[in-house]
């Protein structure tokens, strides 16, 4: 595995991989979507989606990890997954410079097969193995149980809560939880 832009990381079933062209529609439905999209502030519209794309794609060229498209057989383009600098001050970034988060956000007849615990761990190698990262992040909306679901089968703990900054005082989806994994936890489990 490369620390490159163009890496390519290659799992039994699911292949996490750098961003294309025609990635961008699909992309936009996935962003779009009201059910994919109900732990987050709102659906994104065309033009929101772009923007995104286009800071995902810069981010992975920048710093050699970001969003990876994911693919999976007879799917195709499935979502993402990858690595990310977390983008606000939180009680956690102190601990980490810069706090590093695992992530995913996959379309709904991709879901509850396995594929963002799949695609996660292989960029937790990427963390680990290539980038040398001594911890992870992940967070999420208090009542997303199948994201936390997919953390805890990661390996990673439970660890509090805190208000996500980006969301306004008393939004429903304010309340996140952090989980974390250390490499040494992550090597101690024999990953």
């Amino acid at each position: 595995m490369a620390s490159e832009s163009g890496a390519v990381l290659h799992g039994p079933r699911v292949t996490l991989r750098p961003w294309r062209d025609d990635d961008r529609e699909p992309f936009a439905a996935l962003n779009a979507d009201p059910l994919v999209m109900r732990y987050f502030r709102c659906p994104l519209d065309t033009l929101q989606s772009d923007a995104m794309l286009l800071r995902m794609r810069v981010a992975m060229a920048t710093h050699g990890f970001g969003w990876w498209a994911l693919d999976v057989p007879l799917l195709g383009f499935a979502g993402f997954v990858g690595l990310s600098r977390v983008p606000f001050e939180a009680p956690f970034s102190a601990l980490a410079d810069p706090a590093i988060e695992v992530g995913w956000r996959l379309r709904t007849d991709a879901w509850g097969q396995g594929y963002a615990t799949e695609g996660a761990q292989l960029a937790l190698v990427h963390a680990f193995d290539t980038l040398n990262r001594a911890e992870i992040v992940s967070f999420t909306a208090e009542g997303n149980l199948p994201s936390r679901r997919v953390m805890t089968r990661l390996g990673m703990r439970h660890d509090g809560g805190f208000e996500h900054p980006g969301l306004p005082p008393r939004h429903p989806l304010r309340p996140h939880v952090l989980y974390r994994l250390t490499q040494a936890d992550w090597r101690q489990a024999g990953r």
